[in-house]
């Protein structure tokens, strides 16, 4: 079975999922509690440093997205296997990689163990959602402490305008047939 191992340096989270365990939340609670209380604390100094830390704000929250995008690939293949597994004979042989070892085992041992995996996945995905949203909130606090604005730059403005204009762009119309 798999596990998500958390890897907590000083200011990087880092999530692994893989390995064999039978805990798929393994080490996750510890990883949202360091990442929900990493922002507290000091005041800034400087507008640099607001900008620095509201940046790597934004990183944290970029990384959870692509986590829980990772995840919900993982949870996409399970539901595959699970899918393709089930209605066939329970005593038939199928093969299994654990650990980076591909280990025989019937269909009646692999499946209750795949369906185990997906619930655990979709638990961390849901454990994940719940700290996107605490950093969306936060980031937006910050956001309105600090009175960040994000600007659009003149070429995002331009595309925009001109996107109304030719919204019909890229189709390509041929000339009327006239039956002759």
């Amino acid at each position: 079975m798999k596990f998500l191992m958390v890897y907590v340096f000083e200011d990087c989270y880092e999530f692994d999922y893989g390995g064999c365990s039978s805990n798929p939340t393994l080490g996750v609670d510890v990883a949202i509690e360091k990442m929900a209380s990493k922002s507290e604390g000091k005041e800034p100094v400087n507008e640099q440093v607001v900008a620095n830390m509201y940046g790597a704000m934004r990183s944290e929250l970029n990384q959870i997205y692509s986590k829980i995008t990772e995840l919900e690939m993982e949870v996409s293949e399970h539901s595959l296997v699970i899918n393709a597994i089930q209605p066939l004979d329970q005593s038939r042989r199928c093969y299994r990689m654990i650990g980076g070892v591909l280990v025989e085992r019937t269909i009646k041992e692999v499946l209750p163990a795949v369906q185990r995996n997906k619930e655990g996945l979709e638990e961390v995905i849901a454990r994940l959602n719940e700290t996107l949203e605490k950093k969306k909130k936060e980031i937006a606090d910050f956001e309105t402490k600090y009175k960040i604005r994000i600007k659009k730059s003149d070429d995002d403005s331009k595309d925009e305008s001109n996107k109304k204009e030719g919204s019909a762009q890229g189709v390509l119309v041929g000339p009327a047939s006239s039956s002759q």
